[in-house]
């Protein structure tokens, strides 16, 4: 009796393991690398195709993801949003680390096919803090505007890399989503 129990047990481990191998060989983890950056959550391949996580790609490319939970559809949209910096009327990206000024940023954006409500446009210090230069609302007639910011005061404490990111809202929403980004780099004197 006893013989039979182990039996039927090695029986039923190897049918599970066999299971096992066969699926660990039909879904493979793929590890998703966007520019320079590993990705937290990989993609995985089935029967020879590759899925990804969609929110976690796109917003990783800075596009806009919108999602119809009646329909089941997903819409990936990347607004074309490019944004120059002046200082006194001077297009500028390089500072000096301890510069101290005002700047502008003004953008302009097009090729925007989603409903957006508002802008906003911050600046990251190199530790990653985050200084809104300004945000507001907006009623864009179209799929192209342009948004320029008040002159705003900042000091480049540091050296390194200063990113200015372009967010926007959309209707109905009350998350931000990043859709474009510049650098300023400051520089060792």
């Amino acid at each position: 009796m006893k013989f039979r129990k182990v039996g039927i047990l090695l029986v039923l481990l190897s049918l599970w393991g066999g299971t096992m191998l066969f699926a660990d060989a039909a879904t493979q983890k793929v590890r998703v690398i966007i520019n320079g950056i590993n990705q937290d959550d990989g993609g995985i391949i089935v029967d020879g195709k590759t899925y990804l996580p969609l929110r976690q790609i796109a917003s990783s490319m800075q596009a806009i993801v919108e999602w119809d939970n009646q329909s089941k559809q997903a819409t990936v949209n990347k607004p074309n949003v490019h944004m120059f910096l002046f200082r006194n009327n001077n297009v500028f990206g390089n500072v000096s680390k301890g510069f101290e000024g005002s700047f502008k940023v003004f953008a302009q954006i097009d090729n925007l096919k989603a409903d957006i409500t508002a802008v906003k446009i911050s600046i990251f210090d190199p530790g990653g803090n985050e200084t809104v230069i300004q945000s507001g609302a907006v009623n864009p007639k179209g799929d192209n505007f342009w948004y320029a910011t008040e002159d705003t005061e900042y000091k480049f404490e540091s050296v390194g890399k200063y990113p200015i990111l372009f967010y926007v809202k959309l209707k109905g929403l009350d998350e931000w989503q990043a859709v474009s980004e510049k650098q300023i780099s400051s520089l060792a004197p």
